[in-house]
């Protein structure tokens, strides 16, 4: 039972009377007051409605310009205004007597300037005469119950507009007059409550013949009850002169210790309203106290049942009722006024500086919270409340308190106020509250995550960080990168390493790993179950640390990398995807300082994979030579020679030949400088090694091997055995030798060659210097010879040519020099000798000039001289340009472009025996070339 007298007041509404409407002559400003003899009243559908006892119903809108009709002859005892529907329903009197008439009024429907009566029906149970106590309708209009003084209670079901539809029958027959009729609808089923002066049931309209339960063996006085709304459930409130009960269909709820004699009970939005005696009068009343003497005093208070608090209380003169309409309330007094009651808004119940409303400065913050959580306060309204609770709290050193209505405005209040407040180390528990709860809210960000985890470490809070980071992936409400380097920074490198590892933050946990625990075999085993992509980059990263503390197991991860990589776990089968695998060249660099581990990398990728990229070859290639430079014992150096070799013929280094040449010549590898001369065809590099090292022999042998392609080394041997202050006669003779042989140089130079050496006599080149004068000699004679021949072939062909000028040509051919028949008329007969068929001539002829015999070999001699004509000119021109030109070098350049610097060679010598007929037949070439006649 609550206590009424603990009950805080405070004036949560404003009252004023209505005063009336200003007239055209500006009159106005008085109380407004209604027409004498009001009974009843009811309010609905914008109007407050009246009763009298002069028969009339009066409306009054919002504008207070009332307006009546009379509804029955003698007085209105009952009104019932639905909210949902413009139905009115009354019951009054037109006859003297007991007998009461229901009436239905449409109040859209006009009859004769008035309402529409729908329907009329006597209010009486059965044929008892009594007089009706109270009376309520069913917003659905299907339902509509009377209650009379004798304890009866009459039901019409049915549309209660009409009388065709609805059937009235008795609900019940009692001893004691009703007070109180109330429908209350929860979904599909019908409760009607019952209230007498002593006792309360309740009936179940929605099942066949209503069954009934009795609530309570008290009741209460007419207009001493109401149903509330939705906000207290739809209770059946009745107040009687102690205390006011809740009741559920079946059972009785709460009750409030309201003391006093009650006179009417009414609520209104959530507010229950209770018009009571003053306790300075003394009660007069027919039953419970209903009818008090005129003028009595009475106290209207209205309380929050929720919140606990009195919203406003106010003594009026002798109230008629209390109705709510336009979003007020309005008290009807006896004198005829109407005061009004405005509800103040939500904000200023909280703020008003008025005494009795200053909640927020009397500190009653719980029940501020409380009235606007009533009042639907918005999100923003409820924050700024607990925000001042939580300062007022703060203020009073309550740091405990304060931090709980803090976590209350997240989402609403900036964090940094409240963290700023709570920065002390004699706060940090109250801070680590507020954060767990921000993260919990998912509204953390990164540098609220480092405050809670500083907090943790601080307090060294073990359980609570576990707690924290050790949630489930899908409830993670905090940055987890920043949730690591907080870890790691505190020393909590296990809980790091844990986030890092759950979450997949490969970098950071390796990071830790290597960097802080130095679990290096741990972090090798890692990076071996990550995604080819992410082990790849992380083993460029950190390789050269792994290598350096765990060589072996890093090469062979190395190893499975650059070959065929899946991750561990990865089993194969047909579902798995194929390997993949990495540039091996890219890790060559991890292996710094450790050439033993990068021998076996490089040997195992040659040999599982033939196209390994160059690097690999070059970086072996080094390797082994520096392994070969650097080996004491003879036995391993050889092996290590023929591995050098074996690679170095393995094809690898043709693209890069001068970097392996350079490997070579760096460690001094002679037999691979050598066989890389020998494939690049650097044959004067070959011989040039050889003269280096003063390998006579050797000399001699690459000039035999190799001097047929290049000739000129026989020439360089000469020069450098000539240059040799040693005995070098042997080799110089060979040289010379083969020089002679294939007639390399002139005589002169060999000599001016061979000057240069004091230890090469006269008799190392005797036999050289013989043989070639002998064979210039032979060569002279026969020039000699030839020379003759032409001279004397010459005077003979100039004789002939004569003989022509001056002698008659007898031609005696008897053949066709074509077809080799008999000749005939008509035939063609040449001056060379040849004489043809005229139709053969015709047919191969291709100039009627020309021999076709002989044409074939005048047009050679005839190109030969037209050519010979054509470089006389241009020898004419070139040097004309030559002497005109400033820069004769391009002149040079530009004629050794275009060929005229190509040796010619004209084949004039004779067969060593020619026939009398070639002799004819040169004889006529000559003699064609100067003169062209046909016969």
């Amino acid at each position: 039972m609550a206590a009424y007298l603990q009950w805080r007041r405070f004036v949560f509404f404003d009252r004023e009377t209505v005063k009336e409407p200003p007239g055209l002559d500006g009159s106005g400003g008085k109380p407004f007051a209604l027409p004498p003899g009001i009974a009843v009243c009811d309010s609905g559908r914008g109007n407050l409605v009246f009763g009298d006892i002069l028969r009339q119903i009066w409306f009054l809108p919002r504008s207070l310009q009332l307006s009546s009709f009379q509804a029955y002859k003698l007085r209105v005892t009952h009104l019932y205004q639905l909210k949902q529907h413009s139905i009115l329903v009354s019951v009054g009197e037109d006859e003297e007597g007991i007998n009461p008439l229901v009436k239905v009024w449409n109040l859209e429907k006009r009859d004769g300037g008035n309402p529409l009566c729908t329907r009329i029906f006597p209010a009486i149970p059965g044929n008892k005469p009594t007089v009706v106590s109270c009376l309520t309708v069913h917003e659905n209009l299907n339902f509509m119950a009377i209650g009379f003084a004798d304890g009866s209670v009459v039901l019409t079901k049915g549309d209660i507009t009409r009388d065709r539809h609805s059937k009235t029958q008795i609900l019940r027959e009692g001893s004691y007059p009703v007070t109180g009729l109330a429908f209350r609808q929860s979904g599909k089923t019908t409760h009607l409550f019952v209230v007498t002066t002593e006792n309360i049931q309740c009936y179940t309209l929605s099942v066949k013949d209503y069954p009934h339960l009795e609530l309570d063996t008290h009741g209460c006085g007419l207009r001493c009850s109401s149903l509330s709304d939705p906000s207290q459930d739809l209770q059946f409130i009745v107040a009687g002169n102690e205390c006011v009960y809740l009741y559920q269909p079946d059972e009785r709820g709460p009750c409030f210790a309201f003391e006093g004699q009650k006179l009417i009970v009414h609520w209104y939005r959530g507010y229950l309203i209770i018009v009571s005696k003053d306790r300075k009068t003394s009660p007069k009343s027919e039953f419970a106290g209903n009818e008090a003497q005129n003028l009595d005093k009475q106290v209207l208070n209205i309380y929050d049942l929720c919140n606990k608090f009195i919203a406003y209380s106010s003594v009026f003169d002798d109230v008629v009722d209390v109705l709510a309409e336009w979003g007020a309330l309005y008290v009807l007094t006896r004198d005829g006024k109407i005061h009004i009651l405005q509800e103040k808004d939500t904000q200023t119940k909280l703020e008003a500086r008025k005494p009795g409303l200053m909640l927020f400065r009397k500190n009653l913050f719980e029940m501020a919270i409380n009235l606007a959580k009533s009042h639907h306060l918005d999100s923003d309204g409820l924050s700024e409340i607990f925000r001042q609770y939580g300062d007022h709290l703060y203020n009073k050193g309550n740091h405990d308190g304060a931090i709980q209505q803090y976590i209350r405005t997240i989402g609403k209040l900036e964090p940094s106020y409240v963290i700023r407040k709570f920065l002390d180390a004699q706060r940090i528990h109250n801070l680590t509250a507020y954060l767990q709860t921000l993260h919990l809210q998912s509204l953390a960000n990164a540098d609220h995550t480092t405050l809670l985890l500083n907090c943790y470490t601080k307090l060294k809070d073990s359980s609570k960080l576990e707690e924290f980071i050790k949630t489930s992936e899908s409830e993670v409400r905090f940055d987890v990168e920043t949730a690591i380097k907080v870890l790691r920074q505190a020393g909590y490198y296990s809980h790091a390493v844990y986030l890092a590892e759950k979450h997949a933050h490969h970098e950071w946990y390796l990071k830790i790993q290597l960097e802080d625990i130095k679990n290096y075999q741990e972090a090798l085993c890692y990076i071996g179950k990550l995604p080819f992509d992410q082990a790849e980059s992380n083993m460029k990263r950190y390789g050269k640390t792994l290598m350096h503390h765990v060589p072996s197991e890093t090469t062979e991860l190395l190893k499975v990398l650059c070959t065929d990589y899946r991750p561990l776990g990865d089993s194969e089968g047909p579902g798995v995807p194929e390997g993949k695998k990495a540039n091996s060249e890219e890790f060559i660099p991890v292996f710094a300082n450790n050439s033993r581990e990068l021998k076996a990398f490089l040997e195992h990728m040659t040999e599982v994979q033939a196209d390994s990229p160059q690097g690999v070859y070059d970086t072996l290639l080094e390797l082994r030579l520096q392994n070969w430079a650097h080996e004491k014992d003879e036995q391993v150096k050889e092996k290590l020679h023929n591995e050098a070799l074996t690679l170095l013929k393995s094809g690898r280094f043709k693209t890069v030949f001068d970097k392996a040449l350079v490997l070579c010549q760096m460690h001094n590898f002679k037999d691979g400088v050598l066989y890389l001369y020998e494939q690049g065809k650097l044959f004067q590099q070959i011989m040039h090694y050889h003269m280096q090292n003063e390998q006579y022999k050797k000399v001699i042998e690459v000039c035999e091997l190799y001097g047929d392609q290049e000739a000129c080394l026989w020439e360089q041997a000469l020069g450098y055995f000539a240059r040799k202050e040693e005995d070098c006669k042997e080799y110089i003779a060979a040289v010379l030798k083969h020089i002679e042989n294939k007639n390399l140089m002139p005589p002169l130079l060999v000599v001016q060659t061979l000057a240069h050496n004091s230890t090469a006599t006269l008799s190392v080149i005797k036999d050289y210097l013989v043989n070639k004068l002998q064979k210039q000699s032979r060569q002279i004679e026969q020039d000699e010879q030839r020379i003759q021949k032409y001279r004397e072939e010459t005077t003979r062909i100039r004789r002939e040519i004569e003989e022509l000028k001056t002698s008659p040509k007898i031609f005696q051919k008897t053949k066709c020099s074509i077809c080799t028949s008999a000749l005939e008329l008509p035939s063609v007969h040449f001056l060379c000798g040849h004489s043809f068929h005229q139709h053969c001539f015709e047919s191969y002829s291709e100039s009627d000039s020309e021999c076709p015999t002989c044409m074939p070999e005048n047009r050679k001699v005839m190109d030969m001289i037209r050519a010979q004509e054509q470089k006389r000119d241009l020898h004419d021109q070139f040097q004309h340009q030559l002497k005109c030109s400033n820069d004769g070098f391009s002149v040079v350049a530009d004629y050794f472009g275009r060929g005229v610097f190509n040796k010619l060679t004209l084949i004039t010598d004779l067969p060593p025996v020619k026939a009398p007929a070639s002799i004819e037949a040169g004889l006529h070439r000559e003699l064609l070339i100067h003169t062209k006649r046909s016969t």
